[in-house]
C-alpha cells in the first residue's frame, strides 16, 4: 500500500463536489483522512471562492492508474474534458505525494503546487506536518513556515464535509 496525498478543489456547487470526491477517494484505498476545509479567492482569475481539503489514502492502485481514476472523477461530476488552468471548476483533484516517488514529469511529483500554494500547504500543514517531502527533504511545516503568500485563505465549518 502507498501513502498518497491528492488535493480537492472546486468552486460550483461546492459542498456537494468536495463531500462526492471524499466518499469517491475514500473506496480507492484505506484509512482516509482528510484534512479541515478551506476557503479560498480563486488564483489568477475572478470568480466564486473555491472550497480546498487535501484527503491522504493508502491505495494499492499504481500511479497510472490512480491519475486515470482521478482524471475519470473529475469528468463524471461535470468537469470539461478540455478544462483549462484558471477557470471556474466543478471538481479540481490532483496528486501531490505518491508514496516517497519523485518524478520530473507524468506527473511530477511531488507536485510544484505544494510549494506554490497556500490553499495546498495550509491543508498538508493539518493533516501531516512532519511529513519529510520526497526529493525536497523539508518537512511539511518547514515550508510552511517559510512560505510567503498573499491569498485570502480561511477555514470553514462544515457538518456535511466529512471523511
Amino acid at each position: 500500500m502507498i501513502t498518497t496525498y491528492i488535493s480537492l478543489g472546486s468552486n460550483i456547487e461546492r459542498e456537494y463536489h468536495i463531500q462526492a470526491a471524499i466518499t469517491e477517494l475514500a473506496q480507492l484505498g484505506s484509512e482516509c483522512r482528510v484534512s479541515p476545509l478551506y476557503e479560498a479567492e480563486p488564483v489568477g482569475f475572478d470568480g466564486p471562492n473555491f472550497y480546498n481539503c487535501v484527503v491522504v489514502i493508502k491505495t494499492s492502485l499504481s500511479l497510472s492508474t490512480l491519475q486515470q481514476t482521478l482524471k475519470q472523477l473529475e469528468l463524471k461530476y461535470g468537469r470539461a474534458p478540455d478544462a483549462r488552468k484558471n477557470q471556474d471548476r466543478t471538481l479540481d483533484l490532483d496528486i501531490l505525494l505518491f508514496g516517497e516517488e519523485v518524478r520530473q514529469s507524468g506527473p511530477i511529483l511531488p507536485r510544484s503546487d505544494l510549494f506554490k500554494f497556500a490553499f495546498v500547504l495550509l491543508p498538508m500543514m493539518a493533516l501531516s506536518p512532519d511529513l519529510v517531502i520526497p526529493g525536497d527533504g523539508r518537512t511539511v511545516a518547514q515550508v510552511w513556515h517559510g512560505f510567503e503568500h498573499s491569498q485570502a485563505l480561511w477555514p470553514v465549518e462544515c457538518a456535511a464535509i466529512e471523511g
